[in-house]
């Protein structure tokens, strides 16, 4: 959907809670035709009220599938932001907002582009 969401005038930004480093090679190891941003020690997310503490045995979880959470945010709190998406018009107002406690569920991409054409509509009704 990324050349829809282009032509709706929009960009996709993608915020993690990785180093800067492993927020470059995540982009780079999955081709990602997008930015993707580092929030070191998830600070805009807790801004957000995004950010949720990992309990350890969920750590361990991780660990055992390979996943270093320390490693790749470069830090110890085992924190990570819940899955987001945000709508956000040129002034910087959000006009969408979709956010899911399950990781697994995500804004699907058609939604995305239905949101954004909706804000433009409502963009050309306001200026008329």
């Amino acid at each position: 959907e990324l050349p829809e969401i282009e032509k709706q005038g929009a960009k996709i930004v993608a915020i993690s809670p990785e180093t800067p480093d492993n927020s470059l090679s995540t982009k780079e190891k999955n081709s990602l035709k997008f930015e993707v941003l580092s929030d070191s020690g998830n600070s805009y997310a807790r801004k957000l009220g995004l950010v949720f503490k990992l309990p350890p045995e969920l750590v361990s979880l991780y660990k055992n599938f390979g996943i270093d959470l320390e490693k790749a945010n470069g830090n110890s709190s085992n924190e990570l932001p819940l899955s987001a998406t945000f709508v956000v018009d040129k002034s910087g107002k959000i006009f969408y907002r979709y956010v899911d406690a399950d990781y697994k569920k995500r804004m699907d991409p058609s939604d995305i582009v239905v949101k954004l054409k909706e804000l433009n509509q409502s963009k050309e009704a306001c200026c008329k």
